[in-house]
């Protein structure tokens, strides 16, 4: 004997055939519902991904920054000695400084200026684990020399083809300079391309900036040290005009920069219309479904089966409709993504996660849909019959 729900009329999936048409219109609108909001999550996540690339990959433990710090973009000073300082302090190894600030790049092919970040590290103790670096490092300790950023936007020119040549002079902050050698970091959006240099060749071409005013200061702990305590001596020690923080605190206070900046606010935004959007277009579809049906509904409640029974199958069909429409709109997304990447260099991709939570909210939507059209279906009444 098959199990009773398996010998059921499938209602709720012949109801959706019935009006092959229909249900093609619906999956359009959910799928173009769920594609609106896997972009806006994908945009959203890629700012932030972004934005905290770099800090992702600093060596340290702590990071030492001005109080009033906001974004690697607009960065705020605090002084060297306050660095310096920490090395007093029990489980603290070493310290490194970081200079950061944005400069014009003038492209040696169309000589036209772009904006460009620069990060000025001591070759000596380097602050980034770019692998990639270190075997420029000893390069790097003459004036003038930098590394470009092969993942910026190829506005820059053809960096890369370029230096295959041999070293390549260009032109950042109207100060010659040799480009010799290239690593990987990536565009962002505040930010279409980076360059690394020493500490010595960055204060040359911002010569407003003094060396004893640093931006980032990054600490080393001792194996085995619990960074939260270092952090609260730290803390607790030094003068307020320095935080310490763990390197996830300092990418937190990038991404609250960006989220709280409007742009996280629109595509928070975008997420919600599209949300909407879905709302509205599967209670048409079911309404409209019911409104056709409903003598059919009513013979159904004059044989016996119960609201609750014609409730449910209309869930079912809510269900199944957020389940086939979701299909394409992950699939139209996925190539989206891969368009945005190629245009911008910007680092998105599908996550497992974020799938997930889109197929939630579409469950949800069809869902709540499916409640709204119920107030229709409860109007069916078997004496409309007869």
């Amino acid at each position: 004997m098959l199990p009773k729900w398996l010998r059921r009329t499938p209602l709720a999936w012949r109801q959706l055939l019935k009006e092959k048409t229909r249900l093609l219109v619906a999956l359009a609108g959910i799928g173009f519902a769920d594609m609106l909001i896997f972009v806006q999550l994908g945009l959203l996540d890629s700012l932030f991904d972004s934005a905290t690339k770099s800090h992702q990959n600093l060596q340290a433990d702590l990071v030492l920054i001005n109080p009033q710090f906001q974004t690697l973009f607009y960065v705020k000073n605090f002084p060297r000695e306050r660095l310096l300082q920490t090395l007093s302090y029990d489980g603290v190894v070493s310290v490194r400084s970081l200079y950061v600030d944005t400069a014009q790049w003038r492209s040696p092919e169309t000589l036209l200026n772009r904006g460009i970040l620069v990060w000025g590290i001591d070759p000596a103790n380097p602050a980034f684990n770019f692998p990639e670096v270190n075997p420029y490092l000893d390069q790097l300790k003459q004036l003038d020399r930098v590394l470009f950023d092969r993942a910026s936007r190829p506005e820059y020119g053809p960096i890369a083809d370029l230096l295959q040549q041999g070293p390549l002079t260009a032109q950042v902050n109207d100060q010659t300079v040799q480009t010799i050698g290239l690593f990987t970091l990536g565009a962002s959006f505040g930010a279409d391309g980076n360059i690394i240099t020493s500490d010595s060749t960055f204060l040359k071409l911002f010569p407003q900036r003094q060396p004893n005013q640093i931006n980032v200061g990054l600490i080393q702990l001792q194996p085995g040290v619990d960074p939260q305590a270092v952090q609260a001596q730290l803390q607790a020690g030094l003068p307020n005009d320095v935080n310490v923080l763990t390197p996830e605190e300092f990418a937190q206070i990038e991404i609250n920069y960006w989220e709280s900046g409007g742009i996280g606010f629109i595509f928070g935004l975008g997420v919600v219309v599209g949300f909407i959007v879905g709302i509205v277009i599967v209670y048409q579809i079911l309404y409209s479904d019911v409104s056709d049906h409903l003598p059919e509904y009513a013979t159904l409640k004059a044989m016996g089966y119960s609201d609750r029974y014609l409730l449910t199958v209309l869930m079912q069909e809510a269900l199944l409709l957020a389940a086939l429409g979701f299909i394409p709109g992950f699939l139209l997304s996925l190539g989206l993504y891969q368009i945005t990447y190629m245009a911008t260099l910007l680092p998105i991709a599908m996550k497992l996660e974020r799938a997930a939570f889109v197929l939630l909210l579409t469950i949800i939507m069809c869902s709540v849909s499916g409640a709204i059209a119920m107030r229709k279906l409860q109007s069916a009444d078997p004496a409309d019959v007869f």
